[in-house]
């Protein structure tokens, strides 16, 4: 017999308002400034565990063909093979395998980040969730907002070219952001 209570886990599982939310990235362009862009189709799941957030998990998918930097043809080229390759390679997908509380609403999530068909690991540093809220719907909602660097190259993302002035087209660090929406299921 038993003496130890048994400790009641309190999960909760959420998935991202593709409406309330963005990926984004930046990269250097021809080393003078960084170009922005979008990926305006995500979709993920949330399972949040409020007394032991280290066993919080989650997972997100990204269309890769949903990319926009306000360019239509920088878009068409880098949904080419010589980026994403979005036929071939169709959605960006992270799957967390730690989460490590940092204090103040702060954590540093790991897991396993897929783009053009290569896996590595990657670690975000996340800012929430923030307190629940009700919408005007009666939907129960959190916000998080989470950033990391990778290297492109890393995920076979190697196309480029050289400037006549020297140095490259295209940087090789992209820092990706995401600020998202989940709603309580």
């Amino acid at each position: 017999m038993s003496t130890a209570a048994e400790v009641e886990t309190k999960t909760s599982t959420w998935t991202i308002d593709p409406a309330h939310s963005v990926a984004e990235f930046k990269v250097k362009h021809m080393m003078i400034s960084n170009v922005k862009g979008r990926f305006t189709r995500i979709s993920g799941t949330l399972v949040l565990d409020e007394q032991q957030p280290a066993n919080s998990r989650v997972e997100a998918q990204i269309e890769a063909a949903s990319i926009s930097t306000g360019d239509e043809q920088r878009d068409g080229h880098l949904k080419s093979a010589d980026f994403f390759d979005a036929e071939k390679y169709p959605a960006l997908s992270f799957k967390s395998t730690s989460v490590k509380p940092e204090g103040d609403g702060e954590a540093k999530v790991t897991g396993e980040l897929t783009i053009h068909g290569v896996t590595r690991p990657v670690t975000f540093n996340v800012e929430g969730p923030t307190a629940p809220a009700k919408d005007t719907w009666g939907n129960t909602r959190v916000g998080v907002a989470a950033t990391t660097k990778i290297n492109r190259k890393d995920f076979g993302l190697t196309w480029n070219a050289a400037l006549e002035t020297g140095g490259i087209l295209v940087g090789d660090e992209v820092t990706i952001s995401l600020e998202a929406q989940f709603i309580r299921q």
